[in-house]
């Protein structure tokens, strides 16, 4: 039971998912930063992120997998690393090359795609080394971008539904966040994916490349 419960959260929140997830938090939370505003505009965003964050590098991984260039999806041996990390640090870096210059999404999202970008060759920098767990690479940075999403929120996240909207404490929202965070990190431990060390260095890493593309970019 409890395996196949950290085996979903694991899935759930992989690092690959993090940037769509923060997408949608910006778009349905403060959907003014964004300069297109009608659905379809929104809908091709959205499926574009997909397609460079999610899609292609999983793709990458999938076609390393069919060669033989990794015994398992799962990635045991952290040389084995080495190619997906590399793949979707091109995505990434090809991502931020081309929303840097353009308004349709907002400075503050620039923020979170070169803080993953920086994160990403840091961990794949330490992961010659010793081994690192990309899952709380993505968890420290999730928590770090919802608290500087905090900043353009006026100390509530306004949840758009349609003509509804629901106004949530920030304090709750950010603890939430570092609540499934910490649930990251228990469920990679209980998989015995990764130690106490391995897990703090990803969650010290995440957050460090939010706060370094920050300070880059305001």
């Amino acid at each position: 039971m409890l395996k196949n419960l950290s085996k979903a959260i694991s899935l759930l929140f992989h690092p690959l998912f993090v940037l769509i997830y923060l997408l949608l938090a910006t778009l349905y939370i403060n959907p003014y930063l964004f300069s297109v505003q009608d659905p379809k505009s929104r809908n091709i965003l959205l499926i574009s992120v997909l397609m460079i964050t999610v899609v292609l590098p999983l793709i990458s991984i999938l076609m390393m997998r069919f060669l033989g260039l990794l015994a398992s999806l799962e990635m045991h041996d952290k040389m084995e690393r080495v190619g997906p990390l590399i793949a979707t640090g091109i995505f990434y870096l090809w991502l931020y090359v081309n929303i840097r210059s353009n308004s349709y999404l907002p400075t503050l999202y620039h923020v979170f795609v070169l803080g993953s970008t920086i994160s990403l060759f840091v961990a794949f920098f330490i992961n010659n080394f010793t081994k690192i767990s990309l899952h709380t690479v993505g968890a420290g940075g999730l928590v770090f971008a919802f608290i500087l999403l905090h900043q353009y929120s006026y100390g509530q996240f306004e949840i758009y539904a349609g003509s509804s909207v629901f106004s949530i404490s920030t304090i709750f929202i950010i603890a939430l966040i570092v609540f499934i965070a910490g649930l990251i990190g228990a469920s990679r431990m209980y998989l015995k994916a990764h130690n106490k060390e391995q897990l703090y260095l990803g969650y010290l890493v995440g957050i460090l490349g939010q706060l370094f593309a920050y300070n880059i970019i305001y």
